[in-house]
């Protein structure tokens, strides 16, 4: 299949290198020539706009770190939706529903279909193809791109109306989010006791606690203290502002989703943006004045 894939960052390169190494064709699109350099060195074909990357493929899609961008990217001035021969624009970035709503209403009037899709699983898996890709969208479109977005993983269909899929990987990221708050409070609460971090998590994971980030992020990026797992704190808190908006909106109960965005608010706050979203820990050892892993203060 002849396929656009504008935004090659963290998660999007990955994602794209699968697409070419199954043997679809790209053209390829970024703001940064970094970016493209090594996709047009495997045989990628470079576009100078998104408008000029939908003239030249039926299928587009775009992995974007914000609204703003995604917005512009899809509907703006230069955008997806001035592509003379784009037929579907598939969104593989976390807007959240009304952005995808808004975006799919532009586009329907070009005639062009929305198809949500955001994924779940990181850069790790990103780069394996064991993300949970979460699809919205006409069924007759997903149909015709669900073997190329089975490069990247499990399928999951959500329905057809745009933004559904928007809210199950709001639903995902949030229980995520609180999973790293919750452990973070929970392991710092027995350092200061005078447990070993290292055991807790061992019994963690043996029991009924056990979560991705106890299992995985814990293991790997905090107690050896690399904090690198790979997802900027700024697209987590992205995504909980997000979760939490999209529950107010829909008048559901969200008191656990306030607290958990309050941590990611103070963690970007003392962190930054960019500094890896398990430096929520940090945030957490400085309240309560302790070491989690490594060596002790």
């Amino acid at each position: 299949m002849d396929i656009g894939f504008i935004g090659l960052g963290n998660m999007g390169a990955p994602m794209a290198r699968r697409l070419i190494e199954a043997g679809h064709s790209l053209v390829v699109y970024d703001t940064r020539n970094d970016a493209v350099a090594p996709f047009v060195a495997i045989g990628a074909k470079l576009a100078s706009s998104p408008a000029d990357l939908a003239d030249r493929v039926e299928t587009v899609m775009a992995s974007l770190p914000s609204l703003q961008v995604s917005e512009k990217v899809a509907i703006g001035a230069g955008g997806v939706i001035e592509g003379k021969r784009v037929k579907r624009f598939i969104d593989l970035s976390t807007t959240g529903s009304r952005m995808a709503i808004k975006i799919a209403d532009a586009l329907a009037k070009k005639n062009i279909v929305q198809i949500d899709c955001p994924v779940s699983g990181g850069v790790g898996g990103a780069a394996k193809g064991t993300l949970a890709v979460m699809v919205s969208g006409p069924k007759a479109d997903v149909d015709h791109v669900k073997d190329a977005l089975a490069v990247f993983g499990k399928v999951f269909v959500i329905g057809e109306k745009p933004g559904m899929a928007q809210t199950m990987k709001l639903a995902n990221n949030f229980l995520s989010a609180s999973a790293m708050a919750a452990t973070a409070e929970a392991v710092a609460m027995g350092v200061k006791a005078g447990l070993d971090p290292a055991v807790m998590i061992d019994v963690i994971n043996a029991g009924s606690g056990r979560s991705r980030a106890s299992d995985q992020k814990f293991p790997q990026s905090i107690l050896p203290r690399t904090f690198d797992y790979g997802f900027a704190t700024a697209l987590m808190l992205k995504d909980v502002r997000l979760c939490f908006e999209e529950a107010k909106n829909l008048d559901v109960p969200h008191d656990m989703m306030k607290t958990t965005l309050d941590d990611w608010e103070a963690t970007n706050t003392e962190f930054g943006g960019d500094s890896d979203f398990t430096s929520i820990v940090k945030m957490i050892e400085n309240r309560a004045g302790v070491t989690i892993g490594g060596k002790k203060a």
